[in-house]
C-alpha cells in the first residue's frame, strides 16, 4: 500500500501518531486528563421552610428537601462530613409574610438569619453563601419592588443593601445578589464597607438570563403562582445575547464583585467560556434546577448511568472554564470523590 507523503506517516509504523495510546491506561488517562472536578469545585444550594421535623421533597426535584431549622443541624453535619466547602440558602417564606416590598428580607430573625446561624454554629469553617434578591418575600413574585406598575431600580437598591447587611450581621460569608437591578453590586459593597463588613465577599450573578429553565426552583420557594402569568425580562437578560453579558460582567467587577455566577449553566457555556477568557475572573456556573431535574428524571428512568452523566455534566463547566458550581448533584458527587474509585 503506498504510504501518504506526509510527516504523519512511516512506512514502517502506520500511523506513527496514536492518539489512543495515551488513552489505553487508567493512570495515562488521569495522567493527560485537561480538566478535573474536585471537592474544592462544589457549593450545594439547600432549602428551608418553616414548622417543625419537616424534610419535604420539592415534587419537581426528585432527592432534593426542604428542611425545617430544626433539621437544618443534621444536614450541616452531613454536608460537612462530605468536605463540601460551602452551602447557599434559599428559604421558602410563608403567603402571609410576603408583601409588595418584601420587607421580611430586612427581619433579623428571619428564616435565613437563624440558617446562618445555625449553620456557624454546627460548623463555623463551612462557606455560607446567602442570595440578595427579594423575590422569595414578595407577594407578586419578582426581584424588586414595584412602582407605576414597573420594578424600580433605584427603590429597590436602598432594599438589597439593607438585606446584604441583615445577612452579614447574621454571619454569611458571601453575599450573592441575584436580583440584576443595575448598580447593586457597587451599592452592597459600599454598604458592607462602611458597616465594617469588608470581608464579606460579593459572589454576582453578573450574568442571569431569562431563563424557562428556572421552573423547578420557583416551585421549591413558593413563587410559581405569584409568577404565572408575569415575566422577568425588564431585569434578567435576553437568552439570545452574549455581548451583552461581557458588558454586565464587566460592570459588575467595576463596582466591587469578587467572583462572577452565569446561571443557568449548561446552556450558557460559551458565555462562561467568554466570561473566564476576558476577565480571568473566579468564574461560577450555576447548574440550575431544571437543569438538574432533567438529569435527575432520566436516570430514575435509566435512561442515564447516574455516575457518568453527572461527572459529564460538571466536568463541562470545568472545561468552560468554571473555577466552582452550584449544584445540587453536589452530595453525589463528594460521596464518589471521597470513595475514590478507580476504573481500568
Amino acid at each position: 500500500m503506498k504510504q501518504p507523503p506526509n510527516q504523519l506517516f512511516s512506512s514502517n509504523n502506520f500511523p506513527r501518531i496514536r492518539m489512543r495510546r495515551n488513552r489505553m491506561s487508567n493512570f495515562s488517562r488521569r495522567l493527560i486528563s485537561e480538566n478535573n472536578v474536585s471537592l474544592d469545585d462544589l457549593i450545594y444550594p439547600i432549602f428551608i421552610t418553616y414548622g417543625s421535623n419537616i424534610k419535604e421533597e420539592v415534587e419537581s426535584m426528585p432527592g432534593i428537601y426542604r428542611y425545617s431549622l430544626d433539621l437544618l443541624h443534621k444536614e450541616i453535619e452531613y454536608i460537612s462530613s462530605l468536605l463540601i466547602p460551602a452551602i447557599a440558602f434559599f428559604p421558602k417564606v410563608q403567603n402571609a409574610l410576603k408583601t409588595s416590598d418584601g420587607k421580611e428580607a430586612l427581619n433579623k430573625n428571619n428564616l435565613i438569619c437563624k440558617a446562618i446561624k445555625i449553620s456557624k454554629k454546627v460548623n463555623p469553617k463551612l462557606g455560607v453563601i446567602c442570595d440578595v434578591a427579594l423575590d422569595p418575600y414578595t407577594d407578586h413574585g419578582h426581584d424588586g419592588i414595584i412602582i407605576n406598575n414597573q420594578i424600580d431600580n433605584d427603590e429597590t437598591l436602598s432594599i438589597l443593601c439593607k438585606q446584604a447587611l441583615v445577612q452579614a450581621e447574621a454571619g454569611c460569608d458571601i453575599i450573592a445578589p441575584s436580583d440584576m437591578m443595575d448598580g447593586r453590586v457597587g451599592f452592597i459593597r459600599d454598604a458592607l464597607d462602611k458597616n465594617g463588613f469588608t470581608n464579606v465577599q460579593i459572589m454576582s450573578y453578573a450574568a442571569k438570563y431569562a431563563s424557562a429553565f428556572y421552573g423547578p426552583f420557583r416551585d421549591a420557594v413558593g413563587s410559581n403562582l405569584s409568577l404565572l402569568k408575569k415575566s422577568k425580562k425588564s431585569y434578567q437578560m435576553d437568552p439570545a445575547n452574549s455581548d451583552e453579558a461581557l458588558k454586565e460582567i464587566a460592570l459588575d467587577i467595576s463596582e466591587g464583585a469578587d467572583m462572577v455566577i452565569v446561571k443557568p449553566g449548561m446552556p450558557y457555556l460559551d458565555i462562561i467560556y467568554k466570561v473566564k477568557q476576558e476577565f480571568k475572573m473566579p468564574t461560577y456556573a450555576y447548574q440550575v434546577s431544571g437543569e438538574y431535574s432533567m438529569i435527575k428524571n432520566a436516570i430514575e428512568k435509566g435512561w442515564f448511568d447516574e455516575d457518568r452523566i453527572i461527572f459529564e455534566s460538571l466536568i463541562a463547566f470545568k472545561r468552560a472554564g468554571c473555577n466552582g458550581i452550584i449544584t445540587y448533584f453536589a452530595p453525589n458527587i463528594a460521596k464518589k470523590l471521597l470513595n475514590k474509585d478507580d476504573k481500568n
